[in-house]
């Protein structure tokens, strides 16, 4: 059970507006690094030049969508652990089965709450402290 403070975040999205939600539910939830990417490509790249804990991306997006993003996370051997939620707008079957297939932790739709965050998230790691 990993104190939230520890675990180093992502939020790819290409709506700040979103990415704002994401880091203000994790700054409530006790998160301290928290960093933010517009697009797959730029979440990748800083993937492969800081240590990521936990990743949240959103599946639609220019450049790199997110299930992009977690297939390149995936096929990578350094990062290919790091834990994964999927956000969506929608609770598409198809894109949450494709997800599950390429090995996605957990997914989140939107609204949500910070609640329904923090559920996602000790479903991946366990209860937060």
């Amino acid at each position: 059970m990993p104190a939230a403070a520890t675990i180093n975040c992502l939020i790819v999205d290409d709506q700040q507006t979103i990415r704002s939600l994401v880091r203000s539910g994790l700054q409530e939830l006790g998160f301290k690094n928290i960093h933010e990417a517009p697009d797959g490509e730029e979440g990748l790249r800083q993937m492969l030049t800081r240590q990521v804990g936990l990743v949240i991306s959103d599946f639609n997006m220019p450049k790199l969508d997110g299930l992009g993003l977690l297939r390149a996370v995936r096929a990578h051997p350094p990062i290919q652990k790091t834990a994964f939620i999927m956000l969506t707008g929608r609770a598409d079957k198809d894109l949450v089965q494709r997800a599950v297939q390429f090995g996605v932790n957990n997914y989140l739709v939107k609204p949500f709450t910070v609640a329904v965050l923090r559920e996602k998230i000790e479903a991946v790691f366990g209860a937060l402290q």
